[in-house]
Formats: C-alpha cells, structure tokens, sequence
C-alpha cells in the first residue's frame, strides 16, 4: 500500500548548528500560542457558535397564530369589528349543543357517521391518475373495487395538496384542524404531544359522539382522552409491513357491526412501511394495495347496509400525504405532497362523472367540509374551503349558506391577523360589481371579494324569494357561489403564509454571535499559521518557505467562495451535488497536474544523480550499493491521485439528479432494476474489500502480535455478520419480522464497540515511548533520557484511526441501502488514496490543503450517497436495523449516521492522517512538553474543519434571513439550512473524535515518560 505511520519524528541532540533547549523553546513559545490556551479559544468560540445558532432558530422559524378555546354558537352569527375572543357561550350538555348548532346553522346534517380511512403513504396518482390521465394497468388492477366506485359514480377523489413537511403528525394536525403548523413540526414528527388548539375531534367530541381509533398511536398521542375505543401501532418501525395492518384490520367486523361509536378511524401504516423498504416499485406494493381495497370493500358494504337502514355513513379514504420514487418523504415535491381525498356517499353520487379529471383541492380543506356535512362548527383556526361537490343533496340557498359560515371562520381569523380589516366596512361598500377595480393594497382585494360575494348572496336569496326561481334564480346562486369561492381562495392563500412576525433584532443578534465566532475561529487559525511560519524559520525549513500562494490553495478559497455565493440560489440549493462534484474533482485534477510537474522535475535529478553515482562508482567500489528508487513512490503518488478521480467520476454517476433531475438514468436506477443476486454479490463484494483492507493495515504495525491479532478476528467476525445480515435480509419478501437480522446486527453493534474503547483506551500503553530505532549512529551530544521519539504515538494514533474506519465503513455497509455498498467502498478508497498521496507528497501540498481536500471529499460523498437538501432524502429504514421496538434515541442516532455518513468517515480518516503526516515540526528537542505536541497534531484537523463550517452556517443563516418572505423559504431555503444545522453537530462530532482520541493518546505517553524518566534516575542514583 505504500502507507506507514511517520517514522521522522526522532528527538536527536547535540548537532553543532543547533541552538540551546531552553532558547528553542523560548523562541516557539513566542510564536504560536500553547496548546491550552488553543483548545480554550476553540471552545468558547464554538459555544458562542451555538449559542448564536440557537437563538436564531427560536427567533427565525415561525409559530403559526392561532386563536385560543374552541369554536361555538358565535361561529353561526356574523363576525363583528369587536376584538375576537369576546364572551363565551354557556357550557350546554351534548344533545342540547347538537340541537342549538342545528338550528343556527340553518343547515341539515348531510351524513350521521363517519370512517375516516387513513392510507399512510399512499400517491393520489395510484388511484386518481395524473394530468386527466387513468393510473396505469397495474394500479387499477390492484384496487378493482375502488376504481368501480369511481367509475360507477358511487366517490368522488380529489389530488389533496400536503403542504410541507410531508410527515405525518403534522399533516394530521392539518387534516383536522384545517391550520398549518410551523416548519419545524417535522421534529416534533417523532415526540407527539397532545393537540390543544380547535380540531373536528374535539367538536364531535363536544356534541356527544362516540369515537373509535384503529392504527398508528399517533391519534392517541394526539388526543389522548377522546377515544371511546383504541388500539394503537408504532408508525416508526418500518421494517413491519404486515403486524401493523393486521392489528387494524383484525377489529374490523366487530367495529362495523357495532353500534356504539359514531367516528370510526382507520390508520394504515403498511403501505408507508413498503415505500420506505422498497419505493413506489416495490413488489410488496401491489399486494398491499389489494389489501386496502378489500379493505374499502369491506367498509363499504357495511356502511351501505347501514344506510338501507337509515344511517348516513360517510366513507372518506385519505392519505397523508404521498411518496418518492424510492419511496421517502418529508420534502414539497409533486410526488411527496400528492395526497389522496376520496369520498363515498350519498351526496356524491351522480348519474354522469370524469373520475379521472385532475380535480385538485388542498389537504386542508377537509376540515371545514367534514364540519358542515356533520353539523358541527368549524374550527377556529382553520384556513380551508369547503368542496361544495359534497353538498349536492342540499338546495342552492343550503349551499350558500355553507360558503357564508366558512366564510364568516375565516373573517375571523383575518382578523385576528389584521386588526385593522373589518368586514362591515367591506358590506358598505358600494359598486360591489366594478371589475375594473383594481385593488392595491391586500386588505382592499379582501375587501372587494367579500362585498361582492355577500352582494351576490343577497341577490341570489332575493331572486329565490321572487316567482321567477328558474334560469335567472340558478344563474345568481352560481355567480354567488363562484364569488365565496374567489374570497375564500384569496384569503386562505394569504393566511397560509402568514406566521408571527420574525423579531429582527433577535436574528440580528444571533447572526452577530456567529458572525463573531466565525471571525475568532479565523484568528486563531491565523494564529496557528502565524505560529508554523515561525516554526520553519527556526528550523530553516525548506518545505515552506515559499510563500507565494499556489493554484491549489487559491482555488480551495476561490471555491469557498464559489459555494458561499451558491447559497443564495434556490436552484443551486437544491442541485448542492453538482458544487461539490466540481470543487472536488478540480482540486485533485491540480493535485494531479502538481504530481505530474513533481515527476518531471524529480525524473531530470534523478538522470543527473545516476551520472554522478556511475562516476563515483567507477571510482569508489565501496559505494555500489547505494540505490536511487525516486521513481517507486513517484509512481505511487500518481496512482493514487487516479484512483481518487476515478472513483469520484463514479460516485458522481452513481445517484445522478438530485431533487430536479433525479429523474435522470443513473447507476443505482439501473442497479435497482436487475436482479436482486448482483446487489447481495456487489454488498458481499464491498465487506471484503473493507475486510482485507483491514488486515493490510493491521500488518503495517509492528504491535504486540495478541493484539493484531485479537483486532483482525473482531473486524474477521464484524464482516462475516454484515454479510450474514446480508444473506438473510428478505427485501422483496412480505415476512414481518426478520428477528434473527435484528439479532445479527445488534451482536455486530457489541462487537464492534467493545473493539473500537479497547482500542482507543489500550493502543497507547502497547507501543514503546522510546526505540532503539531513535538512537543515533554516534554519539555525539546524544542524551538517552530525552530520546523520546513520536513512533509510539503515531503508531497508537494510526491504530486507532484505522480501527475507526474500518469498523464505520461496516457499519455503513450494515445500515445504507443495499444500493449503497459500492459507494461507500469508493469513498473508503478515496480516503485511504488520500492518506498515501500526503504521506508520500509531504512537500508538494501545505497541510491546510491536505486538511480542506479531505473534507471536501467528505462533502462530496455526501451526495455520492444520494443525500440531497431533501428532508425526502433521509433514509428512514435503515434506522431500525437492529432494533426490536421502536427508541427516538437510537433510531434518531442511528438515521443520523446513516445520513452523515461519509463526513463522519472523512474525519475519523483525519485521525490516520494525523498519523502519516509530516511531523517536522513536532519532533523537535526543545518541544518537550507533550501539550505542544497535541497542539501542533491537531490544530489544523480539527480548526479547518471547524473554519470551514463557521463559514457556510454564517453565511447561509444571513441568506436564510434575506429570503425570509421568498417563495421557496419553506420548501428549499429551509430544509437546507436543517441539513447546515446537521452537518454543524455532524463536523462538532468529527472534531470531538479527533481531539479526544489525540488527547488521551498525548496524555498516556506523557505519564509513561515521565514514569520512564522517573525510573531512569532512580535507576542512576542506585
């Protein structure tokens, strides 16, 4: 492999050129700064760092406003230009408050129960089409029944829009609620809290029904105390695509028979669970969808029966929203917020229909429909429209009056939003019917909607009163319902997007923190460089002594740039890969460019050595022996740079696309449609090239041979489980539970630990402080007492670097997707070509360039891995393997490590490299004290990093900040800056690793030298 730990780094004194100790060390003590006092800095910059962060989140993501109590008998009058929240009505017993709200609401109930049928995951396009066009042969096949009812005019379905984030707690909120909830909902996805604020559930609760809920326990978290009658299911273990279908559909005869519940929810979890395991083309997804539509079946009938029996069933069948191609979601996208709304009931029926017609309507706009079918009031909060196709049973002065207490709702909440807007200003108003008024102002466009739709109302109940009721009477109800539809519209579009008011100077404040941690980790940086300048002029250093800037360094802050001002593009943001992939391949080609200028250069020495070397040899007998191999590592440093541009080039055609083109045909596409064998062979293939790698690399040292050994077994069984796990995984089969995988993964997960803390904590004790390798040839000035060399340290520390990655890459090759394995084998050899290329190359790049490559590719295979600015691209499978039941914490760790995985492997593969690398400086006699010694290791891993991060969160929070009203805020600058958060704690997490693992290395050999030395004299005064 050509990679060794330094063997440099050799304290050797008493060279006549040489300075005095005391004076060396006086003089590097002037020039960089301790390695305490870095590591002090370091700390308190990044706590300001966090504490900026933090407060900037607090203050910059939005809590939606909403008003307070539940609403009541004030829903049926006319809003008033009094402040809202005014008395409240007397608490009445249910079947009194059922009886007041059906005589104010001048509307008859159209249905007397409900099931509200939950298809977790489910694309409205398997059902409904897309663009006016049927689903295709396979979908249609797969749900025969449902498609007679839509074809038969027996439902009615509509492309219910998600708004972002497409995860399910919150889409729930939604559904019955009728209100938004704020952006960062998709964290709360995973600790439910109960929901306080005015939902459908709580008012059907209020007039006296009776409600049952079947399926995902989030209902029960929800609403802890509604439920007649429930049974609840994780919806986080994803790995179940049978148990928690089973356990809904197992209650189902017995509850449609019942009769002592009013509200039936169904919760289906398992077709969420399939496109998870699979995507949208998984073989599990067709018998699921049979599933559910025996299920509708099922229902259906029961219900009908109930009807013939004068018992009005409303069978409303939803999704919460849809999925990915590869089946994730959580992002704005067509497919993720393709949600499904189908209703079957007697007022839907029609005698002709197009049910195939793109009919779109937004999620939201369930709630208000559901509360006027059912007679109860709408609640507060809500921003949606009622579908008026639902009301055909009622006259056309019933359908008005629906539209005007929908209406009436959401003056109230304009209100609320705008204490300024009062509707009875808006009623005064004259020429109701300009159209060519041309409002300016918000407020005067609501104004003009609302006058002229309760103008036409007006006239449409006077023309219902005249004797002329025909064509004229239907023609004003329609204008009227066409002029509530325009307001309602306008007004929930504007309420949508409205949240709290954003309190700039808490953002300016948060910004100036991070602002000012940024600019004092760029001083200490400076620092640190100031302090190595000055270090090579003490030892009259070569290396770098030029100091002209080179192409490669100025490229890497050309291209921080680059990507600074990327940021502020949402197309950019949203296709990041594409910066990464160009800034990473460009960089190596100059390494590439560099090493082959070194080649030429070292080719005409060599030429010219080999002359004098046949000269001296025709003279000098003796020196026959001396060899001249420049041209081995050369030859290394070349292949290395290949390998690495190479495997970029893969990478970048592996998982092509992004968010806007992942339509584009790429390696994994083409992958995922052969047989499943060549995936399981390319996986397998994968763990054992990570597993000789492994055992090279352990040969390298010259260790206790019980430890090398005991090490390669662990790794040896670690493989043999990953690939076991890989052989017994059953994706495209319907069983449950696969126990024994979980069982594997989890005696991989103890194995692996308890190999990486014996590492970490014994490797420092088992290489020697001091080597008969350090002593010089003569003995000049030697002091055998200080002849503490750094071949203990670099050795221990290179153990435990490739200890780490070694054991990560198979934990990656246990939790990726299968497609995955050949990507990650690739990063793992860009990063071991890396080390080789630096160690060999010592000279050719500053160490700052080497730090910056190695987190570039870290970025780069990032993307590599198919990650994107896409909540929808967090692979929510992988973070169950191992686990039997479902713990945020450990699936939380778990998906986190799965998401970050490649940057996290860059950094432990920093800790190698801090190994490998060029140690001049470090080794020097007067650097005795083991903190400078730390200090100079890690200063530039672990600061660099740190630098880099502190820039892109500063800049992109300032961009996130300029683009708080832009049109994509939510569902691309947001997401994003999420990931930026991620990738702060994922950099935080790497550089803890570095400089814990450093530390405590420096800190053991330190207490053996002194212990050493402490024996020495003891031994010398005897």
């Amino acid at each position: 492999m050509g990679l060794r730990p330094s063997c440099t780094c050799v304290f050797l004194f008493g060279s006549g050129q040489q300075r005095s100790s005391g004076d060396r060390h006086r003089a590097m003590g002037a020039a960089s700064p301790s390695g305490a006092a870095l590591a002090g800095w370091t700390v308190a910059a990044v706590l300001l760092q966090v504490a900026g962060l933090s407060l900037f989140i607090y203050g910059f993501f939005p809590v939606k406003p909403t008003l307070p109590g539940f609403s009541g008998a004030e829903s049926y009058r006319a809003p008033s230009c009094a402040p809202v929240g005014g008395r409240e009505d007397p608490a009445l017993p249910p079947d009194q408050l059922r009886s007041l709200y059906r005589e104010l609401s001048e509307v008859p109930r159209v249905y007397d129960r409900l099931v509200l049928m939950v298809i977790d995951g489910l694309p409205a396009e398997f059902v409904l089409g897309r663009g006016g066009k049927p689903p295709s042969k396979e979908m249609m096949e797969a749900m025969p029944y449902t498609q007679s009812l839509l074809t038969g005019c027996r439902a009615v379905g509509y492309h219910a829009k998600a708004a972002p984030p497409t995860v399910t707690m919150p889409r729930l909120k939604s559904m019955v609620s009728g209100a938004i909830g704020g952006f960062l909902d998709v964290a709360l996805n995973f600790n439910t809290q109960a929901f306080l604020d005015d939902n459908l559930l709580d008012q059907l609760h209020r007039v006296g029904y009776k409600l049952v809920m079947l399926g995902d326990e989030t209902w029960i978290k929800l609403f802890p105390t509604l439920f007649h009658r429930q049974d609840g299911v994780s919806s986080f273990y994803v790995k179940d695509t049978v148990e928690v279908d089973f356990n809904v559909s197992r209650h189902l005869d017995s509850e449609l028979a019942a009769k002592d519940w009013d509200a039936l929810v169904l919760h289906y979890l398992g077709l969420d669970h399939v496109g998870h395991i699979g995507g949208r083309q998984s073989v599990l997804m067709t018998p699921k969808l049979k599933e559910m539509d025996d299920v509708i079946r099922r229902v259906h009938a029961a219900v009908t029966s109930l009807h013939e029996n004068s018992e009005r069933t409303l069978l409303v069948v939803i999704s919460d929203h849809g999925m990915t191609e590869v089946g994730n979601h959580g992002g704005s996208s067509y497919e993720e917020t393709d949600s499904l709304a189908l209703f079957i009931g007697h007022s839907v029926e029609n005698s002709y229909c197009s049910p195939y017609d793109q009919k779109e309507t937004l999620q939201v706009d369930l709630t208000p429909t559901l509360a006027l079918l059912f007679g109860i009031p709408i609640p507060k909060n809500n921003i949606g429209v009622l579908l008026p196709e639902l009301f055909n049973s009622l006259s056309d002065d019933q359908k008005l009056r629906t539209l005007e207490l929908n209406s009436w709702q959401i003056l109230r909440l304009l209100q609320e939003q705008k204490p300024a807007f009062c509707s009875e200003n808006c009623v005064n108003l004259k020429d109701d019917f300009r159209v060519d008024m041309l409002p300016e102002s918000i407020d005067e466009k609501l104004c003009h909607l609302l006058s002229k739709a309760f103008a036409s109302h007006r006239s449409s109940l006077l023309h219902q009163d005249s004797d002329f009721r025909s064509v004229e009477a239907t023609g004003h109800s329609r204008t009227a319902l066409n002029a509530y539809s325009d307001f309602l519209r306008y007004a929930s579009e504007w309420l949508s997007h409205r949240a709290t008011d954003k309190p700039l100077y808490v953002l300016v404040s948060a910004i100036s923190l991070m602002i000012i941690s940024c600019f004092s980790l760029a001083g200490i940086i400076f620092c640190v460089f100031e302090g190595k300048s000055q270090s090579q002029v003490e030892h009259n250093s070569e290396c770098d002594s030029d100091k002209h800037w080179h192409l490669d360094e100025a490229f890497i802050l050309m291209g921080i740039i680059l990507y600074v001002a990327s940021l502020g593009s949402s197309s950019f943001v949203e296709e990041e890969q594409y910066i990464w992939h160009f800034l990473t391949s460009t960089l190596y080609l100059i390494f590439l460019i560099k090493t082959v200028q070194s080649m030429l250069k070292d080719s005409n020495s060599t030429l010219v050595q080999r002359a004098e070397a046949e000269i001296l040899r025709r003279n000098n007998s003796y020196l026959t022996s001396y060899k001249l191999t420049p041209g081995q590592p050369i030859g290394r440093k070349l292949y290395t740079i290949l390998i690495i541009l190479v495997a970029g080039r893969i990478l970048r055609a592996w998982h092509q696309g992004g968010i806007n083109w992942v339509h584009f045909s790429d390696i994994s596409k083409i992958l995922t449609q052969c047989d499943s064998s060549i995936v399981k062979s390319l996986q397998i293939i994968s763990v054992l090239v990570v597993m000789m790698l492994y055992a090279v690399s352990l040969n390298l040292l010259r260790a206790r041979r019980m430890l090398v050994i005991g090490l390669w077994l662990s790794h040896l069984s670690c493989g043999l489980l990953v690939m076991l796990h890989i052989w017994k995984s059953q994706v495209n089969t319907s069983v449950l539970m696969n126990h024994s995988t979980t069982s594997i993964a989890q005696i991989f997960y103890v194995i692996a630990s308890i190999s990486i803390t014996c590492t970490v904590f014994l490797s420092p004790w088992i290489f020697p402080i001091h080597s008969k390798e350090a002593e010089p040839t003569s003995s000049s000035g030697f002091n055998p007492q200080k002849a503490i060399h750094l071949h203990g340290i670099n050795h221990s520390v290179f153990l435990t670097g490739i200890t780490y990655t070694m054991f990560w890459c198979l934990l990656q090759l246990l939790l990726q997707q299968p497609i995955n394995a050949i990507p990650v084998l690739l990063i793992l050899l860009q990063l071991i070509s890396s080390v080789i290329h630096f160690s060999l190359n010592k000279s050719l790049h500053r160490q700052w360039v080497q730090v910056v490559a190695m987190q570039f590719l870290g970025m780069t295979g990032h993307f590599g891995l198919g990650n994107t600015n896409s909540l929808a691209s967090i692979d929510v499978a992988g973070a169950f393997i191992g686990i039997s039941s479902y713990s945020t914490v450990l699936s939380g760790i778990l998906m986190f490590i799965i998401t970050y995985g490649s940057p996290l492997l860059l950094y432990l593969g920093m800790v190698v490299y801090m190994s490998v690398k060029e140690s001049d400086d470090i080794c020097t006699p007067w650097q005795i004290r083991w903190s400078s010694i730390l200090g100079k290791m890690i200063a530039l891993p672990c600061l660099l990093p740190l630098v880099i991060n502190s820039i892109a969160l500063t800049s992109y929070t300032i961009v996130l900040l300029l683009m708080r009203n832009h049109l994509f805020v939510w569902s691309v600058f947001s997401p994003k800056y999420l990931y930026v958060c991620a990738t702060t704690v994922c950099t935080y997490a790497g550089v803890s690793i570095i400089a814990m693992t450093a530390a405590y290395t420096c800190a053991v050999f330190s207490f053996r030298t002194r212990v050493f030395s402490f024996r020495t004299r003891k031994y010398r005064s005897m």
